[in-house]
């Protein structure tokens, strides 16, 4: 109920505004129309001040709007009175008295020193900086953009976050270009106001001695005291809301409203309050100056300085405390010590040590805080509990320079310069910085400096700041090695997960078929192709039915692959089709014939010049289809499929080869691309 009377007052109010300027009215409703416009000039001020950040008072430029018509006509209404009837209301005509207070020059030079305090100060600045504010915000929108876009790939916010902070910037966007616009009304509001003041004093006057016979001075006392209490009553609350539009502008996001974050930031420092006291109180020694004032002020000023100087106190012993009661680590040569230095750490990044800012550096840039969001984001893509990652710095490495280690060996390596950002593009030759490739893509770009970005997103390049580069580097190092980071306690840990939600077919198949080592190694050679396995159920499922007649791994991992089916070839699915690249049915049977156990699994007995020239042909034909802007992958006999991966891995790490099985079942439309025989490729 309460929404449908505030849906049909706000319409009716603004019909009602703009009858304001053509239907004349009683004294009597003025005065309580020009209480009303007051009153709400001085809620919005006080709403500006209480807001923690202007988007919270979104509606700020309609509202803006709106009192500014709703001001004008209450201008029209009272001008109206005031040369008709020589009387305006008990308001306007209180206010008059008031300020002329027996002059009528003291009267008008209070007046013009209002105009120009809202027109020549407040209305210009709040106008320019709502220009800046406006350029400043549009110009930062893609950056923004784009930081929140590398959060939800890092996996550190999730699809509704990020479309809820997209939604923010675009209104940020929005907020500021209407207040640009908005600012534009408080200052012609504030020139309507002196010229609707001079056509009522000059109005006054010509009435005044024209039709009511009146002398030049009587005329003059009679309607100036209306016009200047006409102008007041309107110009006050214009002043009001200049300023409220001020304060909307020049607010940053803060976690608390403006008075308690001014009050925290004016009595931050001691010294400040210090110093400023006594300067209050040495004014007051100076001869001719009065001296209460000043001792007063300078001595509020030290009084609040020690207070100051305590709170700091406190809090300096508060940490002191806390230092003094955490626990002391080992001495740096006892055992625990050496040994602790001498574990070997599953995933660990070392920093040169300009790089160390990286660690800490807020919510956005914080590396720590990134790495935890792509540790969640993998156990979602893949299924593996991604270990903790040590983050130290080394004296040992070059500037700039970051090291990925697995079990303390070097598996990646790359540059992260301060104050620089990665410029991603084609058209990088007029942007300043120093030339790399890309460590995860091998794309060139630049490291430019950061003021350099707006010229670099202008050359349609792709910026990203220096923990989203480190970031997607460890996140492709850890897909590439998930198969050496997942650990027999990872697996128990996985097991007994499915336990608690599956817990026959655990049972089933733990320990009474397979042990632990033996689903470990199933579950590698899932991971060394990139399969997820977080259906775990599923995939123990296929597991049982398979070693109960054979716990070969080679056949364990294909039994597990089939029990997945579709979820294998989901990802390769492209707008509802999967592009395969098949074999020659003849060179196929010849394969599978050719099939001889190996240590490593199946092997390809074949003529190796023959292998090699199936394997180009392969490749040339994967290469055609990239080239056509799609993806494709390579389909064989279910029998076949494990020693094709391996031999085209070889020159390929990347290819995809799934089973006709696991192709046939994704229920997807399944479009052949190539055909490859052990000469040439074939296109289709």
């Amino acid at each position: 109920m309460k929404n449908n009377a505030v849906t049909f007052a706000v319409p009716v109010g603004i019909v009602a505004v703009v009858l304001l300027l053509v239907v004349p009215l009683p004294a009597q409703l003025l005065d309580m129309l020009i209480v009303i416009n007051i009153a709400l000039s001085l809620v919005v001020l006080l709403t500006s001040m209480y807001v923690k950040r202007p988007l919270d008072f979104s509606v700020f430029p309609s509202l803006l709007l709106v009192l500014t018509l709703f001001r004008l006509g209450l201008n029209v209404a009272s001008t109206r009175l005031v040369l008709s009837d020589g009387y305006a209301g008990e308001v306007i005509g209180a206010f008059g008295e008031i300020v002329v207070g027996g002059s009528l020059i003291i009267g008008l030079v209070i007046f013009l020193i209002l105009v120009v305090i809202q027109f020549a100060v407040i209305t210009n600045g709040a106008g320019r900086v709502a220009e800046v504010g406006a350029r400043f915000t549009l110009d930062a929108m893609p950056g923004k953009q784009m930081a929140i876009d590398a959060d939800l790939n890092a996996g550190l916010i999730d699809e509704d976050t990020a479309r809820q902070r997209r939604a923010d910037v675009a209104a940020e966007a929005d907020f500021y270009g209407a207040m640009d616009g908005g600012s534009k009304f408080v200052k012609g509001d504030a020139i309507a106001g002196i010229i609707i003041t001079i056509v009522n004093l000059l109005g006054g006057l010509a009435i005044g001695m024209a039709q009511l016979g009146m002398s030049a001075g009587e005329a003059l006392e009679r309607y100036s005291l209306l016009t200047i209490g006409d102008g007041l009553v309107t110009q006050i609350p214009a002043l009001l809301m200049s300023v409220a539009t001020g304060l909307i502008v020049t607010r940053a996001t803060a976690s608390a409203d403006m008075g308690t974050a001014a009050s925290d930031q004016l009595t931050q420092s001691r010294s400040a309050l210090t110093i400023a006291g006594g300067a209050a109180c040495a004014l007051a020694l100076v001869p001719g100056l009065p001296k209460l004032p000043f001792v007063l002020v300078g001595a509020a000023l030290l009084i609040v300085g020690q207070q100051a100087g305590r709170r700091e106190k406190k809090e300096a012993e508060a940490v002191g405390a806390s230092t003094a009661v955490a626990p002391q680590g080992p001495a740096a040569d006892s055992p625990e010590a050496l040994m602790e230095q001498m574990r070997v750490h599953a995933l660990e990044i070392q920093l040169a040590p300009d790089l160390v800012d990286l660690v800490g550096a807020g919510t956005e840039n914080d590396l720590l805080a990134r790495v935890r969001g792509l540790r969640r984001k993998i156990a979602m893509e893949l299924g593996i509990i991604v270990p903790p990652v040590r983050t130290r710095d080394s004296v040992e490495l070059p500037r700039s320079t970051y090291v990925v280690r697995i079990a303390g060996v070097e598996v990646g390596r790359g540059v992260a310069p301060p104050g620089r950002l990665l410029a991603l593009g084609d058209r990088l030759d007029g942007v300043v910085g120093e030339p790399v490739n890309e460590p995860v893509f091998g794309l060139a770009g630049k490291w430019i400096p950061a003021e350099a970005r707006a010229q670099a997103e202008l050359a349609n390049a792709t910026v990203v700041d220096r923990v989203s580069v480190l970031v997607t580097h460890l996140g492709s190092i850890i897909t590439t090695s998930a198969p050496r980071l997942l650990t027999r306690e990872d697996v128990r840990t996985l097991v007994e997960g499915v336990k608690q939600v599956n817990g026959a077919v655990v049972d089933e198949l733990v320990p009474t078929l397979l042990s632990l080592g033996e689903v470990q190694r199933v579950l590698q050679g899932m991971l060394a192709e990139q399969v997820s396995i977080r259906d775990l159920a599923r995939i123990f499922e296929g597991l049982t039915l398979r070693a109960k007649t054979s716990t070969d791994p080679e056949g364990l991992v294909e039994a597990a692959r089939t029990a997945l089916g579709p979820a294998i070839a989901a990802p390769h699915v492209h707008g509802g089709v999967l592009r395969v690249v098949t074999l020659e049915p003849i060179l196929e049977q010849h394969l599978v014939e050719a099939r001889r156990p190996g240590e490593e699994g199946t092997q390809l007995a074949l003529d190796p010049d023959r292998l090699e020239r199936m394997a180009a042909s392969a490749r040339r034909c994967l290469d055609d289809v990239e080239r056509t802007g799609h993806q494709a992958i390579v389909a064989c006999a279910p029998a076949l499929r494990p020693a094709l991966r391996r031999l085209l891995a070889t020159g390929m790490p990347d290819v995809v080869v799934l089973s006709y099985s696991e192709v046939t079942g994704a229920g997807v439309l399944v479009e052949t691309v190539g055909v490859v025989n052990d000469g040439a490729a074939i296109a289709s």
